[in-house]
């Protein structure tokens, strides 16, 4: 009986703690108060472009993989599958150039953010290994608005994006009217650009969601803050410098 008792509440706290978390959430979702404290790092515009382009990427991926893996294309004999994979090229497309439109100067910082490198970069770079795998977090040089590690990604979402778009349309468009060799040479290197773009998205994600020395970073990209604590830790130059 006792057994059983204590068997109920350590599901019961499972639960509870899981609901919690789906709870807060979903308040930081969608009753998020602007008072709240905290240090604002993404605008709203910001956050609702990263989850735009986060449905559409997830949408994109899996398309293209069920078409790229021999065996999987079965699943697009109906053609739904490719269909579905050329529409959210547009829409995705579409967003772009209507947030760059919308959003000018962010787009064009955040193009020169990612280009950006400095010698300093190379003092994080070093001690990144052993800071994500549980080393001493002291050891950590302070960083800017964004740290070299999603300076990289940044970097890899664009040039992988670029070649995509660009072999994407002649995948799409161009058959038959460009060389044999350049419409294979297109396909490898849509693949190629697949396989890079996919891999570090699954290290993003994994990064902003599960990495426990990351625990606010999905919170910042759902309500846009972060405590003034995690925002000395892991931006300190950053945070000096919207503190003045």
């Amino acid at each position: 009986m006792e057994k059983n008792k204590k068997e109920q509440g350590l599901i019961a706290s499972i639960f509870g703690t899981i609901g919690d978390i789906i709870g807060t959430f979903i308040h930081d979702i969608l009753f998020d108060d602007p008072g709240r404290p905290g240090v604002m790092r993404f605008s709203l515009p910001a956050r609702t472009f990263h989850w735009t382009v986060a449905i559409l990427v997830v949408l994109l991926g899996v398309t293209g993989l069920i078409l790229f893996v021999p065996g999987w294309g079965v699943a697009g004999l109906a053609c739904w599958t490719r269909i579905t994979h050329r529409v959210c090229a547009y829409v995705f497309g579409t967003v772009l150039v209507l947030y760059f439109v919308t959003y000018r100067k962010n787009s064009l910082s955040y193009i020169k953010e990612s280009f950006t490198w400095k010698r300093e970069y190379l003092g994080w770079l070093r001690a990144a290994i052993d800071y994500y795998t549980g080393g001493d977090e002291s050891k950590m040089p302070p960083q800017e608005h964004i740290n070299p590690g999603q300076k990289i990604w940044q970097l890899t979402t664009i040039i992988c994006g670029v070649i995509l778009f660009v072999t994407g349309a002649i995948l799409c468009f161009a058959k038959g009217a460009v060389a044999p060799g350049v419409f294979q040479w297109s396909l490898f290197t849509h693949a190629l650009a697949f396989i890079i773009g996919g891999c570090m998205l699954i290290v993003h994600a994994i990064l902003g969601t599960i990495h426990p020395r990351m625990s606010e970073s999905l919170r910042s990209i759902i309500t846009g803050k972060v405590s003034e604590e995690y925002a000395k830790n892991h931006y300190g130059k950053w945070y000096e410098e919207i503190s003045k």
